[in-house]
C-alpha cells in the first residue's frame, strides 16, 4: 500500500465526518461542473438550429412534419407551409370559441425556400422569414431590434384583422386558368347564389359565370337565374354576355356582365343584380338582392390540380340573409329576412361529376361534397362533411358515402331519370358525431348534354356515364354530438347528384 493510500484511510478512519464532508463538496462541485457543460453545448446547439421558433407553449405543425427534422433543417422540413393558415388563425386558434383557453396566438415563418428573380433574370435562392411583430410579441417571441423600429403595417392589420369586405375579396376575388391547364376552353368559373322565401315555398338560383379560353381566347360571361316552387313549373332565364361587357378580377369578388353584377358593398354584404331573358316565352327576370353572410359563418377554399381535374371551390357565405326583389314580367315577390347562401366555383371540368349539399338548421351551417373523377382514372374520395355555429367553425368530418333511397321519378324528355327521395350520411371522429338525414321535397332534373347547368358548367358532352344532373330541394335534420354540444336542429336545404335514365332499381351508396 502506497504511502498517499495509507494517509487517505488512516484519516477516513480518525476524522470520518471530515472526510464525507470534503467528499461531499467535491461531488457537488463536479456535478456542477457537468450542468454547465451540458448547458453550454445546449446553447451551442440551439444557436446552430436556424429553424427553431420560439415563444408561446405549444407550436402548431404541418401535419407530416417532425420537429426535430423541422429544427434541423432536413429534406421533410424544406417546403413546409400550412394551407388556409389565416383561417386557423381566426377560426380555430385564436376564435371566440378559445378565448378562455388561448391567450395569444403568432404566426410565423422561419427559414421559408423562396427564389429571388434579380433584374438581369437571375434567380437567387434565399431563406426568408417572417412574422406579425404585434403577435409574436404576444407570446413572447418579438426578436431583439437593433435599430430603428418593428411593428404592423397594414397589411399586417388585414391579415390578423380583415373587415369583412377585404376577407371577402380575399377569398373570394376570380382566378385565370393555368398555363398548362388543358382544355383551357372548357374553363368555367362563377359567382352562384341561393335563397328561398320566408315560408320555403319558394326559391331561386342565380348564376353569374365567365368562361372559355380567359384572356386570350374565344370567352365570354352568362347569367343564369331559375326560379322554383312547390306545386309550380321550373323556369329558366338565361343571358350571354361578349366579353367586352364583362369585367372581372383576380384582386376582388366584383363581377360585372352586361347589366349583371356582383358588389361586395363596404359592410361585406353582397348586392347581387341579374337580368336575363326565359329561354321559351321570352320572359324577362330581374333580380335585386343584398346578401348579407353571418360572422364566421364560411369555408375558406380548397384546389384541386392535375391533369385531369383543376377545380377551386369557396363558400364565403354558408350561412346568410337576404333582403330584396326577384321580379319576373314587372311582378315583383319581396324577399326580407330570408335564408341565403354564396358560393364560388372555378376550374376546368372532364367526365367528372360531384356530390354537394348544403343547409341551414338553426344556428348550423352544413355542407358536405366531394368531385368524382371518371372511374378509370381514381377512387371518389371521402366526403368533405363541415359544420358552423354562431361562433364559427365547429367540426369537419370525412364520411365515406352517402346512401340514397331513389324512389322518385322525374321525366326529361321522355326518358324516365330514378331520383333521390331520402340521403343519409353519417361520420364519427373520436368522441364527436353527426348523422344528416335528407327528406326530398322537390326535384329538378337536366341534361348535362344539352342545356347549361345551374352552376355555370357549359361544357356540353361531357363523356359522363350519369349524364342526367339532379338539383334537389330537402328538409335537413342534423343529430349527433359535437365539442359537448348535442345536436337536433331541423331546416332547408339544397343538394347536388348525378343520375343515368331509365334506373329500374334504387342506389344505396355512393351514385
Amino acid at each position: 500500500m502506497t504511502p498517499i493510500l495509507t494517509i487517505a484511510l488512516r484519516n477516513l478512519i480518525l476524522r470520518p465526518w471530515r472526510s464525507a464532508l470534503l467528499l461531499g463538496g467535491f461531488g457537488i462541485g463536479v456535478g456542477v461542473m457537468i450542468v454547465l457543460l451540458a448547458i453550454g453545448e445546449a446553447m451551442l446547439v440551439q444557436a446552430r438550429e436556424e429553424r427553431l421558433v420560439g415563444g408561446g407553449d405549444i407550436t402548431v405543425l404541418p401535419e407530416g412534419i417532425d420537429v426535430e427534422v423541422l429544427k434541423t433543417g432536413g429534406v421533410g422540413g424544406l417546403f413546409h407551409s400550412i394551407p388556409n393558415a389565416r383561417f386557423l388563425f381566426l377560426q380555430l386558434l385564436d376564435s371566440p370559441r378559445n378565448r378562455a383557453d388561448v391567450q395569444a396566438v403568432a404566426p410565423q415563418i422561419h427559414g421559408k425556400l423562396l427564389y429571388l428573380t434579380m433584374p438581369d433574370g437571375e434567380q437567387l435562392a434565399v431563406r426568408a422569414s417572417g412574422e406579425i411583430p404585434s403577435l409574436s410579441g404576444s407570446v413572447g417571441a418579438m426578436p431583439e431590434v437593433a435599430l430603428g423600429t418593428w411593428s404592423d403595417d397594414e397589411y399586417d392589420r388585414q391579415w390578423r384583422n380583415p373587415t369583412p369586405k377585404e376577407l371577402r375579396h380575399a377569398i373570394d376575388r376570380f382566378h385565370l386558368p393555368p398555363d398548362d391547364a388543358p382544355d383551357r376552353e372548357t374553363w368555367g368559373e362563377w359567382h352562384y347564389f341561393n335563397v328561398v322565401s320566408a315560408d320555403g315555398s319558394r326559391w331561386a338560383f342565380i348564376t353569374l359565370a365567365v368562361g372559355g379560353d380567359i384572356p386570350a381566347g374565344e370567352w365570354g360571361g352568362q347569367v343564369l337565374v331559375t326560379t322554383h316552387g312547390d306545386g309550380e313549373p321550373d323556369r329558366r332565364f338565361v343571358a350571354t354576355v361578349d366579353p367586352e361587357l364583362v369585367r372581372f378580377s383576380t384582386h376582388d369578388a366584383n363581377v360585372r356582365a352586361g347589366a349583371s353584377s356582383v358588389t361586395v358593398l363596404p359592410d361585406g354584404t353582397y348586392r347581387v343584380v341579374a337580368e336575363a331573358q326565359e329561354e321559351e316565352s321570352g320572359a324577362s327576370v330581374r333580380v335585386d338582392l343584398v346578401v348579407a353572410p353571418a360572422a364566421g359563418a364560411y369555408f375558406p377554399g380548397v384546389e384541386l390540380g392535375g391533369s385531369d381535374v383543376v377545380s377551386g371551390y369557396v363558400v364565403p357565405a354558408l350561412r346568410a340573409r337576404g333582403d330584396g326583389s326577384i321580379c319576373i314580367d314587372g311582378t315583383c315577390e319581396s324577399l326580407s329576412d330570408v335564408q341565403a347562401y354564396h358560393d364560388h366555383n372555378w376550374g376546368i371540368w372532364r367526365r367528372v361529376e360531384w356530390e354537394w349539399g348544403t343547409a341551414r338548421a338553426g344556428d348550423i351551417g352544413i355542407l358536405y361534397g366531394r368531385v368524382n373523377p371518371p372511374a378509370d382514372v381514381a377512387e371518389p374520395p371521402p366526403l368533405l362533411f363541415y359544420l358552423t355555429d354562431s361562433l364559427g367553425f365547429v367540426a369537419l368530418f370525412r364520411p365515406r358515402e352517402v346512401s340514397y333511397e331513389d324512389s322518385r321519378e322525374v321525366r326529361v324528355d321522355g326518358v324516365s331519370v330514378r331520383v333521390p327521395s331520402r340521403a343519409t350520411l353519417a361520420d364519427a371522429r373520436g368522441s364527436d358525431t353527426v348523422r344528416l338525414d335528407l327528406r326530398v321535397e322537390h326535384a329538378t332534373v337536366t341534361d348535362t348534354r344539352s342545356a347549361l347547368l345551374q352552376r355555370g358548367d357549359t361544357a356540353a358532352a361531357r363523356e359522363l356515364v350519369r349524364p342526367y344532373f339532379v338539383q334537389l330541394k330537402a328538409r335537413a335534420v342534423v343529430t349527433g354530438t359535437v365539442g359537448g354540444r348535442k345536436l337536433e336542429e331541423e331546416g332547408v336545404g339544397f343538394f347536388e347528384v348525378y343520375r343515368s335514365g331509365n334506373d329500374a332499381t334504387s342506389v344505396s351508396g355512393p351514385p
